[in-house]
């Protein structure tokens, strides 16, 4: 299979294969590790102050000298900050969640920086393109972390219909056959989380990892529907707890209060009892941990593997 696309040329990468964005998960660590097999690593910027983030890029440059990008959540309250941190450092590529980069677009393009939204419906990724974006991340529910309503098998083409620039797909992938059917969806590149937090080179607590390793098709479920900003998470007793909030109907502040630091709690000290341990719903897919590259050379030689089965099915010809 061709793995050769507009984004790989956008982005000046090998493989079109973008690394998520993930609070307390995406480091310099992975994201290098990411961009040094071939695909776009990504550094997330979270809610964490500018000297931060400009700390892992500047450690991300020490590790690789490939393309990586900064995933900016729009709703952070040092927003302005990392943009300007992002401008001034010169960093090639930034996705964007929770918000609308409209107004730092000019400026960062300005600097050749490629800015590619996470989007959850048409209407916003078609305001994207008009406002001059390269890319969108189209994601789907079955993602981890916050989520919207849309599945990937519908959103994405759906999305690629509606737009001219390219569309990765992001959602409920973790190998080669998903990696296949998105292309066959209309994406041209692929957005993956949960499997590269099963990474060695991850820095996540292994209690993390392991959780992820250890759950089963169902475990990854939906908590704060009743709030507007559902989070997908493994079920634990923290779940649980949002799940009785959602029965009486609490407050937003009794949401908010719940669940403050819960996530840095899983991801640093390995608190999977009580901590948001973030996963979209591959978890149940992922049975090891392997180096970045291993991940990736999966992802692109099974690929062929795939489209030799879709050929048989259709008697050897994929068109007919």
């Amino acid at each position: 299979m061709n793995m050769k696309t507009r984004i790989c040329d956008i982005l000046g990468i090998k493989y079109p294969i973008i690394q998520g964005g993930m609070a307390w998960v995406s480091t310099a660590e992975l994201a290098a590790a990411v961009s040094n097999a071939g695909g776009l690593g990504i550094i997330a910027a979270g809610n964490a102050p500018a000297d931060w983030v400009r700390n892992q890029i500047i450690n991300a440059r020490k590790l690789t000298d490939k393309p990586f990008g900064v995933n900016v959540m729009m709703l952070s309250p040092f927003v302005a900050d990392v943009m300007e941190v992002i401008y001034e450092e010169k960093v090639p590529v930034i996705t964007t969640g929770a918000g609308n980069p409209g107004k730092y677009m000019e400026k960062l393009k300005s600097n050749h920086t490629k800015i590619i939204p996470v989007i959850p419906s048409v209407s916003l990724a078609k305001r994207m393109e008009k406002e001059g974006a390269d890319a969108v991340i189209a994601e789907g529910t079955e993602s981890g972390g916050h989520i919207g309503e849309l599945t990937t098998m519908v959103l994405v083409p759906q999305v690629a219909d509606a737009v001219e620039i390219p569309v990765i797909a992001a959602g409920g992938i973790a190998d080669s056959r998903a990696v296949v059917a998105a292309f066959a969806l209309g994406a041209e590149g692929v957005q993956i989380g949960t499997r590269f937090i099963c990474s060695k080179e991850c820095t996540v607590h292994e209690n993390y990892k392991n959780a992820i390793i250890s759950a089963k098709d169902r475990d990854a479920v939906v908590s704060g529907r009743a709030t507007g900003h559902p989070v997908r998470s493994l079920k634990n007793k923290l779940t649980r707890e949002f799940e009785k909030l959602e029965e009486r109907r609490a407050s937003m502040q009794e949401f908010d209060e719940l669940g403050k630091g819960r996530l840095q709690a899983a991801v640093c000290e390995g608190d999977v009892v009580y901590g948001s341990v973030m996963a979209g719903q591959v978890a149940g897919m992922i049975q090891d941990i392997k180096t970045c590259e291993e991940i990736i050379k999966d992802l692109i030689k099974n690929t062929d593997s795939v489209m030799e089965r879709i050929k048989n099915y259709c008697g050897g010809n994929i068109y007919g």
